[in-house]
């Protein structure tokens, strides 16, 4: 089995750490942590390193307009050397909106500035300056401190562009609330394109979608608890788009369509979507769902916790089911 689990930043601490033991002891890949309104995603990995000794570690992820590529590169390499070399670095641009009101930061141009800053990230892990940038430059060195060569970098992608780039710079992909046709009929076929294109391994490269799981009796409570968290991704530009290509553009209409009532928003997020990018149910079909995303070419299911449910048997279930169809290649 390959499969992760995106651990909450919310909560109390000690939840947060139980979950993280949990899938350390269930073998799961990777522990991940999203970076939003609540505990820092790198400290809180750093803290959870100890309890779960084997588990790799993981952003999912950080946006690159909160921190300089320079602290980026030396936070990422002090949580790695932390966890014994058990870090990942997930990346990503966030949204124009949220950028501007939290930090203060513009997205200028997405495509060039995250090329730009992961660069600038690996040429200072390396050891090297990186002077010639448009948006990012750094003349940082670290000083009797080797970072670990070779940190995998991951990057959060929607858009056929972001693919594209991932797949050419990147060691992985992370993706979120994308559907298992969107997964297989554009990211997978983007990748494929590109690795084969530039004669790069695509037995190296990482595709990990979140899947919102929850075992349960209260199917309709679960679907509600999805369609609230759903709801902000609607307003989005960057996840508009990408329902659309899904094939959700009814949803989207009707989400605009019942613009300022929320009750009628949520409806308009269909049962159809919900389902399909959702686990949610008896321990089976858990295992059906995650079967379907491997199948779509998401070798790497990443469980995400359900507003309202309780996530520690939905990962004991998820772990239990390790018999799995094999992947498609992009």
């Amino acid at each position: 089995m390959t499969a992760s689990i995106l651990v909450p930043t919310t909560g109390q601490w000690s939840e947060v750490a139980n979950y993280a033991v949990l899938a350390n002891e269930l073998g799961y890949d990777s522990i991940n942590c999203s970076h939003s309104r609540a505990r820092d995603s790198f400290t809180t990995l750093a803290a959870l390193a100890s309890v779960a000794p084997r588990v790799r570690l993981a952003t999912a992820v950080a946006p690159i307009y909160h921190r300089s590529p320079a602290s980026m590169a030396q936070t990422a390499a002090t949580v790695d050397d932390l966890s014994g070399g058990r870090f990942r670095l997930g990346l990503g641009t966030g949204h124009r909106i949220t950028m501007a009101q939290w930090h203060g930061a513009e997205i200028g141009r997405p495509l060039a500035e995250m090329r730009e800053y992961v660069g600038v990230v690996r040429a200072l892990w390396a050891g090297r300056d990186a002077t010639d940038g448009t948006r990012w430059r750094s003349e940082f060195g670290f000083v009797d401190f080797a970072p670990r060569q070779g940190i995998p970098v991951y990057l959060a992608a929607l858009s056929r562009g972001m693919i594209r780039l991932a797949a050419e710079i990147a060691d992985g992909i992370v993706l979120w609330a994308c559907p298992p046709s969107y997964i297989r009929d554009v990211v997978v076929r983007e990748i494929g394109e590109v690795r084969r294109g530039a004669g790069l391994d695509l037995a190296d490269f990482d595709v990990l979608a979140a899947v919102p799981s929850a075992v349960t009796d209260d199917v309709d409570s679960a679907v509600r608890g999805i369609r609230a968290e759903l709801h902000r991704y609607f307003g989005l530009p960057f996840y508009r788009a990408m329902f659309k290509a899904a094939g959700y553009a009814d949803d989207v209409a009707a989400f605009d369509a019942a613009a300022g009532g929320w009750t009628a928003q949520l409806n308009a997020i269909s049962e159809r979507l919900v389902l399909d990018s959702c686990a949610i149910g008896d321990s089976q079909t858990i295992s059906q769902v995650l079967q379907r995303y491997r199948q779509a070419g998401a070798a790497n299911p990443m469980i995400t916790q359900i507003w309202g449910t309780d996530f520690e048997p939905t990962l004991v279930a998820a772990a239990e089911h390790k018999t799995t169809a094999p992947a498609a290649h992009p």
